[in-house]
């Protein structure tokens, strides 16, 4: 199993790790993710794909397919990750929406058991 911690906002490490979980889970490996503080507000952005082009890593001829892209793995990872309770919490959100958008809501030391042995990236 593959898990990831997705702590950072950015949309180039969003990215980074938005693609190990949806590469792992294309390969047939399982895969989790847990959406931390930095990460839990652009995950939920229905604009995710509109703020992603002022990105300041990726050349501005590329930055529409960065975008769509993003969006994209995005929604095909959301059923398999969980945002952080804490963060949920401190950030304000919506328990409704995260639920909606996301796996659920977990807390960090459960998610950690869940994974067991699993290689772990933080992202």
């Amino acid at each position: 199993m593959l898990a990831a911690i997705l702590e950072s906002g950015e949309p180039e490490r969003l990215y980074t790790g938005l693609s190990l979980l949806v590469s792992a889970a294309s390969e047939g490996r399982p895969a989790r993710g847990l959406a931390t503080f930095g990460a839990l507000a652009p995950l939920l952005d229905p604009q995710l794909e509109r703020r992603a082009l002022s990105t300041t890593h990726v050349v501005e001829a590329e930055r529409e397919a960065f975008a769509r892209t993003l969006a994209q793995l995005r929604d095909a990872a959301a059923p398999s990750i969980w945002a952080c309770a804490a963060a949920v919490q401190a950030i304000g959100a919506d328990w409704a929406v995260v639920n909606e958008r996301l796996a659920g809501v977990i807390s960090t030391p459960q998610f950690l058991r869940e994974a067991g042995d699993a290689q772990m990236v933080v992202v």
